[in-house]
């Protein structure tokens, strides 16, 4: 099976072959995150039926695409009248698949779902028919429906609350690729590359399979990103004006969103983000920044101790963070090289990594030896006051077992060495946040670097660990 990583969604597929019922699975994940390869390459020698939803078309062209389909599938069948229904076009499907034999499981695969569904369509109510009257009886039929519209599938078909509540027996968010799925994606293409090098490639494209299968053999970061990014014919040039509007209806109240969050680096909470975007505070903003979250593209920060109003939505998509720091309304830099030397650079590259290791706590805990703790993943700040000056923590993992670890990342080019000042700039930052906090806890400080922090006098005085970004490569079983 030619694919990377995805191990743990591979067996839960493959164990729905052995089962002797029907199966009706969902699976959803922002756009180019690889979930149709998945089915393809996991149900290769099952698939019976596919057919996937046109964007931005009408109903008859979407109801005229599944017939074509049908036929195109069933070549060597009786053809059909087209269908004028989606009830129609189900009772075509069932007798296809009535007339084949055999009893290894059939996959039947609807594909970005939420474009079959056009106003007062009626696809709906036909796929619960379908599935209730047909498919449920049956012990063959495995029924899977895919979409990158995240929050649609969530709320239309695994939250329903006619026909489909609670049908879907089993449901999964394909989320982008780990650092450790990232770099075996890419030793599948030949490609070798430091684990530093991999990292910076991840800050900027995240770990989304579409934009690195573009990642060619033999070139440096620089070079990779004008090929991504910058030459005439950048493979990513205009995905920014797709990745949104393939999404979301009114994708620009979205994009209005993102832009804000891109432009504070901590995060915004709601009052913030509509005294920026000017967007109303009624529930028309909870139902965007849900399926902003449910899609990956934003995370909600729930910190300890403070009140509801003060939760802080995050921006942690990775190219839409490069796309607004570096791209967007860039029309002068025509190379990786040039901006990289600009000072903005520097403050992002500092940013970023923060952002890999939040979404890397996981192997953090593993090498910290506390992967069975509950823990609760933030980071924290405080803006000072007349007593107190203000401080930041890049990230906090606050565990269960009375402890706490607070972090300092640094992605530096060499050995990072703690000078006297700056250790007592820890010690300071450690005493604000046991105060500020008022935690009981034991407080431990320690570092993530590239190549590590040299343990001289005052790394012993103030640090009680440290790991290296070999430390996010580890591998995760399940």
């Amino acid at each position: 099976m030619k694919i990377a990583g995805r191990k743990s969604e591979i067996r839960l597929l493959e164990s729905l072959l052995e089962k002797d019922e029907a199966e009706f699975v969902a699976i959803y994940g922002r756009r180019r995150v690889g979930k149709t390869f998945l089915i393809r390459q996991v149900y290769k020698q099952q698939i019976v039926f596919e057919c996937s939803g046109l964007h931005k078309k009408k109903f008859g062209q979407q109801l005229e695409n599944f017939w074509l389909t049908l036929q195109e599938t069933n070549a060597g069948g009786k053809p059909s009248l087209p269908p004028k229904t989606w009830l129609q076009a189900f009772s075509q499907l069932k007798s296809y698949l009535n007339i084949l034999k055999g009893e290894e499981k059939k996959v039947v695969f609807l594909d970005e779902i939420p474009w079959f569904e056009t106003p007062r369509s009626g696809f709906l109510g036909a796929l619960d028919n379908f599935w209730n009257q047909y498919c449920s009886k049956r012990e063959d039929i495995i029924l899977v429906i895919c979409g990158s519209a995240a929050s649609w599938i969530i709320q239309k078909v695994i939250n329903n609350r006619g026909g489909l509540h609670n049908r879907i027996t089993t449901h999964i968010q394909l989320m982008p690729f780990t650092l450790w799925e990232t770099r075996s994606f890419l030793e599948m293409k030949n490609i070798q590359l430091t684990p530093k090098d991999i990292v910076q490639l991840y800050m900027c494209v995240g770990g989304i399979p579409f934009y690195l299968k573009n990642v060619k053999q033999g070139r440096s970061i620089p070079q990779i990103l004008d090929d991504l990014f910058f030459v005439s014919q950048a493979s990513l040039k205009n995905e920014f004006s797709n990745l949104y509007a393939s999404l979301f209806k009114n994708s620009e109240l979205h994009e209005g969103i993102v832009a804000a969050l891109a432009a504070k680096n901590k995060g915004l909470t709601r009052a913030e983000i509509i005294a920026k975007t000017n967007i109303n505070s009624g529930g028309g903003l909870t139902i965007l920044l849900n399926e902003l979250i449910a899609c990956g593209f934003v995370r909600q920060t729930f910190l300890p101790n403070q009140k509801k109003e003060k939760t802080l939505y995050r921006l942690i998509d990775e190219y839409s963070l490069f796309y607004f720091k570096f791209l967007n309304n860039n029309k002068a830099t025509n190379s990786w090289s040039q901006m990289s030397d600009k000072p903005i650079y520097k403050i992002w590259q500092g940013y970023a990594f923060e952002n890999v290791c939040l979404k890397h706590t996981l192997p953090i805990k593993k090498a910290l030896g506390i992967s069975g703790i509950i823990t609760n993943e933030y980071t924290w700040m405080h803006k000072g006051n007349d007593t107190t000056q203000g401080t930041q923590i890049d990230l906090v993992i606050d565990r269960s077992d009375n402890c706490v670890n607070i972090f300092e990342l640094k992605f530096h080019n060499t050995d990072y060495e703690i000078s006297k000042n700056y250790a007592e700039q820890l010690q300071q930052k450690i005493e604000i946040f046991k105060r500020e906090t008022a935690t009981k806890k034991n407080v431990f400080l320690t570092f993530i670097t590239v190549f590590g922090v040299k343990k001289n006098k005052y790394y012993l005085s103030v640090v009680t660990s440290q790991l290296m970004i070999d430390d996010l490569f580890e591998e995760l079983t399940s």
